[in-house]
């Protein structure tokens, strides 16, 4: 008599704000994990009420109730990769940073500071202790170019400020940072991976004439988790996470969701539930 088969699944925790509206924060994250074959999982950081015309107004979560998320999730199922967005306060980012120290497997920190619709998520005062403290603990890092002028202190609009700000940002203590060039004014977009002891990789798309582009900074950084979730390079990782995004942008287009920036096309083309045989 053969036993039954047992499989487990690539798991991605993502730890990050709300949105009623199914655009961005976790909502975006369990669809771009699960569009990508993963097992998604969440822990709430802050409950921003939103929709696709901006933010309205953020309402804090407790540090005990994230503490007490994070434990529920560890005592169960422990997460193959992590993704960490909204995270808009000193005492948040102290405790996540010091319940991730032991974490063993990849982080990817997606710096939220302001959103697609231009509004400030961030306490000023937080700035320093994420990189203080979370920086070191990621990755990969994956500011937009808003985020970028804001950690670098500079306005940050051309490649070439592009690349001198990503070599900056290596040495503020991050293992890698993906510096995003979707707000480039231009038809043909760079964004670029820097690494220590490497030349920065480029990665070219066409822009879109789209403005269903609410939630793609949280999508991507979700894309990048799935991708290392399963075993795969940082470089293999990201180009695989912005295809992905590129078309995701692409099949929402002509779609009218909302009055405002309207939501990706997360489930274009979805992969089943990716599954490992067990020994």
């Amino acid at each position: 008599m053969t036993k039954d088969k047992k499989y487990r699944v690539p798991t991605v925790l993502s730890i990050a704000g709300f949105d009623g509206s199914g655009g961005a924060g976790i909502q975006a994250d369990t669809k771009t994990i699960s569009a990508l074959g993963c097992y998604a999982m969440n822990v709430l950081t802050a409950l921003p009420v939103q929709n696709t015309q901006g933010v309205r107004r953020i309402y804090e979560i407790p540090t005990t109730a994230v503490q007490d998320q994070l434990d529920a999730i560890f005592d169960d199922i422990y997460p193959d990769a992590i993704k960490i967005g909204m995270v808009h306060n000193i005492e948040l980012v102290q405790l996540i940073s010091t319940y991730l120290k032991e974490y063993k497997g990849p982080i990817v920190f997606d710096p939220v500071m302001v959103s697609t619709s231009g509004h400030k998520l961030i306490h000023d005062d937080t700035i320093q202790a994420c990189i203080a403290l979370l920086f070191p603990l990621a990755t990969l890092i994956t500011p937009n170019l808003d985020e970028v002028s804001v950690l670098v202190n500079e306005v940050i609009d051309d490649v070439q400020k592009m690349k001198k700000a990503g070599n900056a940002l290596l040495t503020k203590g991050c293992q890698s940072v993906l510096v995003k060039g979707g707000h480039l004014q231009s038809q043909e977009l760079t964004t670029l991976l820097f690494q220590h002891g490497r030349s920065p990789i480029e990665f070219r798309s066409q822009k879109i004439n789209s403005k269903n582009t609410h939630g793609s900074g949280c999508s991507l950084s979700s894309a990048i988790a799935s991708q290392l979730a399963q075993g795969n390079s940082l470089d293999t990782a990201v180009d695989t996470a912005l295809t992905y995004i590129h078309a995701a942008i692409a099949a929402s287009k002509d779609l009218v969701i909302g009055k405002g920036n309207g939501p990706l096309n997360h489930f274009h083309n979805p992969l089943k539930l990716i599954q490992y045989e067990l020994d």
